[in-house]
């Protein structure tokens, strides 16, 4: 899907080379680029480049994808994708949502992340533990265009959380149809069914 104006336009191809992941979360690095193996591509992140990481003050998770994957492109003169991801619980209306990662707080501390959300579900009687994550990719080209897909998986939340595979929210989320959590599964299972594998999926068969 094209960022450029309203009018519909052809998607662009990526080319093989260079492509800068907008992120300095190590987890999710390791994640875009097994999911971009065997692409033609040599793959840095953000945080290798020393690039800043932009304020998040988008309203959505495409808004903020995009801004991180246009701030990318444009310091470092390279394609860039970046992603946006969260895990939204309909019982507290959707949060954390695009504040996921604040509420793990400055020292990124996913554990308490994770215990504030089970404290909040806490607070509500007989609440329903039903989740989704959601994950938008913004892929942006130095001279402004981009391209952008969004993923999604449902599932339930459970407690304590189980495993120490994965990361974020991923021990606490048990994917609809799943025996283990998304903590809990090896990396082959978690990209077959996940909310970024299923927004990859749309982007590969658009860009490449």
């Amino acid at each position: 899907m094209s960022g450029e104006g309203d009018a519909p336009q052809a998607i662009r191809k990526l080319q093989p080379g260079r492509l800068v992941i907008a992120s300095h979360n190590p987890g999710k690095v390791r994640e875009i680029a097994a999911l971009l193996e065997g692409r033609g591509l040599d793959v840095v992140s953000a945080a290798e480049l020393d690039l800043p990481e932009p304020e998040e003050t988008g309203t959505t998770f495409v808004m903020n994808a995009e801004l991180k994957a246009r701030a990318a492109a444009d310091l470092s003169g390279l394609p860039a994708l970046a992603d946006d991801s969260g895990l939204c619980v309909e019982a507290l209306g959707g949060d954390p949502g695009i504040f996921s990662a604040r509420w793990a707080g400055e020292g990124k501390d996913f554990a308490e992340a994770m215990r504030r959300v089970e404290a909040k579900l806490g607070e509500i009687e007989d609440a329903p533990r039903d989740a989704h994550f959601v994950c938008a990719l913004a892929l942006a080209w130095p001279d402004g265009h981009v391209e952008w897909f969004e993923g999604r998986v449902d599932g339930t939340l459970v407690w304590p959380p189980r495993g120490d595979k994965g990361f974020g929210y991923d021990a606490m989320f048990l994917p609809d149809g799943a025996a283990e959590t998304f903590g809990e599964m090896e990396e082959d299972a978690k990209h077959a069914i996940s909310h970024r594998a299923d927004a990859f999926r749309q982007m590969v068969a658009a860009v490449f």
